[in-house]
């Protein structure tokens, strides 16, 4: 990954390519963080920080703005610190959640930063050198603080007023759902992270999704009053498309970033089936792609549209995937496309693929389980349905009978004529 450089630079991305929406910095012109940011590091070199509990073993597309932001802080030539909440998901963030999360043990709660991790070697060099990236996880500092001392020094600086006030807070107790005492303390402890990679590490900048905005700004005030430190917070939109729905989100569920979650083919498939009015805005976050390229895409009408789709989900799958996995991605759509859904044999081979036993299915799979087993459909019910409606194929053709048996060793099964894999009955 090239970098090149500066905090200023680093600004100016965001700024053009749309991540901005809130910022702690007087009339949001950020001047104060590259100010701080050219006095504190050789060539103005930025170290900024976004945090993430280690809730799944995996992240999903709604992280990506916050990850994207990291990627062009590296590449401007700043330093990403990914934050991994070992210490805090013993909590869980209470912000906007209407129930408590559930509670995990370490092992669980180390088995699933171990995935977030694989999500980060895609989009971050990680290193010991400038501008590396570095991984750090809170509990090397939260389970280390003596509760008594840890109330008396950073505790006193919280007023429960001011607690009660913040949105995430109210909309829990205003709907009269239980806030648990451990919740409470969650914003506080996340202020004293940001205080803990201050002095560590010298990182000035937190990031995050906007819903995050109270306790990034908690932090801040927490180091001036503490140490007199001036730090910064900047906050990415909460995204939805065009028609409203929250990006990220599917009838199939989160699209998870990591392969063993959602296969390439399908996330590629989750970004071709953007609606026409957001490609542009989606170019810009999602991929690397010049904004004059972009420009060009987005005045593509028509059908011409389904190209800048193609771009866009084959750049957002390369940066997620890898270069490889993208081309096969993009390759089995050609073929899904140009051979009525899989038939030449070799349209498949980039899918999602389930395998099952002959053995267990002597005489085929009927195609309401074949559907089912292949995630193609939630439940045999809608199988049916989707049958019944004419959205189910079968190696390219139609099928209508909703007790067809799939006999053959491989066949390609699609739902609609955008969501397809592979099923193979192995000896």
């Amino acid at each position: 990954m090239s970098s090149s450089s500066s905090a200023a630079d680093f600004v100016h991305v965001l700024r053009e390519r749309g991540f901005l929406h809130q910022c702690s910095d007087p009339d949001a012109n950020l001047a104060g963080l590259t100010g701080a940011a050219l006095d504190g590091a050789p060539g103005g070199a930025l170290t900024a920080y976004v945090g993430f509990d280690a809730t799944a073993d995996s992240l999903h597309v709604g992280h990506l703005l916050s990850i994207m932001a990291l990627r062009w802080l590296q590449k401007t030539g700043n330093r990403p610190i990914v934050l991994i909440g070992g210490g805090t998901t013993r909590i869980g963030d209470p912000s906007f959640r209407d129930t408590s999360r559930p509670m995990l043990d370490d092992a669980r709660i180390s088995s699933n930063a171990a995935g977030l991790g694989r999500v980060f070697g895609q989009y971050l060099d990680f290193g010991e050198g400038a501008a590396d990236a570095r991984m750090v996880d809170n509990a090397d500092w939260l389970d280390r603080l003596d509760h008594v001392p840890f109330l008396r020094d950073i505790g006193r600086h919280f007023t429960v007023n001011r607690m009660l006030s913040f949105d995430s807070v109210k909309q829990r107790l205003e709907r009269e759902q239980p806030l648990t005492f451990l919740e409470f303390n969650y914003m506080i402890l996340q202020a004293y992270d940001f205080l803990e990679l201050a002095r560590r590490h010298g990182c000035l900048l937190q990031m995050g999704g906007s819903d995050q905005w109270g306790n990034i700004v908690n932090g801040i005030e927490l180091a001036r009053r503490v140490e007199g430190r001036q730090l910064f917070g900047l906050t990415t939109p909460l995204l939805t498309t065009a028609s409203g729905t929250k990006m990220g989100k599917t009838a199939g569920g989160a699209v998870w970033l990591n392969a063993d979650a959602r296969s390439p083919f399908d996330f590629w498939q989750f970004w071709r089936n953007t609606e026409d009015a957001d490609v542009g805005r989606f170019l810009r976050l999602f991929t690397e792609l010049p904004l004059g390229e972009i420009a060009r895409l987005e005045r593509l009408q028509g059908a011409e549209i389904n190209e800048a789709k193609i771009v866009l989900a084959t750049e957002a799958t390369r940066l997620c995937h890898g270069p490889a996995e993208a081309d096969r991605a993009a390759a089995a759509a050609r073929g899904l496309s140009g051979a009525g859904g899989g038939g030449n044999g070799h349209a498949g081979d980039g899918l999602p693929q389930t395998r099952l036993s002959r053995a267990e299915h002597p005489g085929g799979l009927p195609l309401v389980d074949a559907l089912v087993a292949t995630g193609l459909s939630p439940s045999k019910g809608a199988a049916r349905r989707l049958i019944r409606e004419g959205g189910a194929r079968l190696d390219g053709e139609p099928v209508s009978d909703e007790a067809a048996i799939v006999t053959v060793a491989e066949a390609t099964l699609s739902a609609g004529r955008k969501r397809h894999a592979r099923l193979i009955l192995v000896p």
